[in-house]
């Protein structure tokens, strides 16, 4: 299958973006000097940014594997990223080769590697559409065509709302996506927080802004409130190295993202 939505616009190579900053984090080859720049510069400042990266994929990887496991069989995964290998739509079809997965993003290098994104197994279906986080009708629009919102779904919105402040909309964009989805579906996800580190924190977001990049910490309670009405999986909201991380364990040392994972109960 083919990715969907509005014509990529040109990549902008003068300003730095955060996937292509993530990219380079996780030693891709998909960015450019200016991210690689603010990427070192950041790292200077926070040397776990790295690491949190690398941490958080590894959250990643573990909660589509235990809601695979759990039964779900279909993904919404916003804020995709440049494909990282293992991408979510490859570890949940390892588990349940029939699941299907539908991407979003709204950054034109992820559309130039959508067909990347799109391999999948023969039983399943992978599909990317390009559109924007904060636009989540728009979204839910699109990936009905591949997914049947009536059954469970897991949401995931990993490394994403960091870059949505509040007054820009945060919760209602959770509020948006969780309320249109079916009793049984599940919310990952993993936002930053300076509960741990919140020097190191407060200097990487100030590097960010000098980069045009909004970036947002919360507190253990304000992460909280996006599971409002959810009930959360064991062990609840924590460091996303220390989210069942018996299994596929990331790099060691402390890690400023919360993680967490939430089912939307039958009423």
């Amino acid at each position: 299958m083919t990715g969907t939505g509005p014509a990529a616009q040109e990549i902008d190579t003068t300003r730095p973006h955060p996937a292509r900053v993530y990219d380079w984090y996780l030693g891709g080859k998909d960015n450019y000097p200016v991210d690689e720049e603010l990427g070192r510069r950041i790292a200077a400042i926070d040397g776990g940014a790295p690491r949190a990266a690398l941490a958080n994929r590894a959250f990643m990887r573990r909660a589509t594997r235990a809601l695979a496991a759990r039964g779900v069989r279909q993904f919404l995964d916003i804020g995709t990223g440049i494909p990282t290998e293992p991408n979510l739509h490859q570890i949940a079809q390892s588990v349940t080769p029939g699941a299907r997965v539908v991407y979003v993003d709204n950054d034109p290098i992820v559309l130039a590697h959508a067909s990347a994104l799109l391999r999948g197994t023969p039983e399943g279906v992978t599909e990317y559409v390009q559109a924007d986080a904060r636009d989540p009708r728009a979204i839910l629009d699109r990936a009905a065509a591949v997914l049947d919102l009536d059954r469970p779904v897991a949401l995931s919105l990993v490394a994403l709302l960091h870059f949505v402040a509040d007054e820009d909309g945060a919760h209602d964009l959770v509020a948006t996506l969780v309320d249109a989805l079916a009793p049984g579906s599940c919310l990952v996800l993993s936002t930053m927080t300076a509960d741990f580190e919140p020097e190191n924190v407060r200097r990487g977001i100030a590097a960010y802004a000098a980069g045009g990049v909004t970036l947002v910490a919360r507190s253990h309670t304000e992460v909280g409130a996006f599971f409002e009405g959810l009930d959360l999986l064991e062990p609840g909201i924590v460091s996303v190295a220390h989210w069942r991380s018996g299994e596929d364990p990331g790099p060691a040392g402390p890690v400023s993202l919360y993680g967490a994972v939430g089912v939307k109960p039958a009423r």
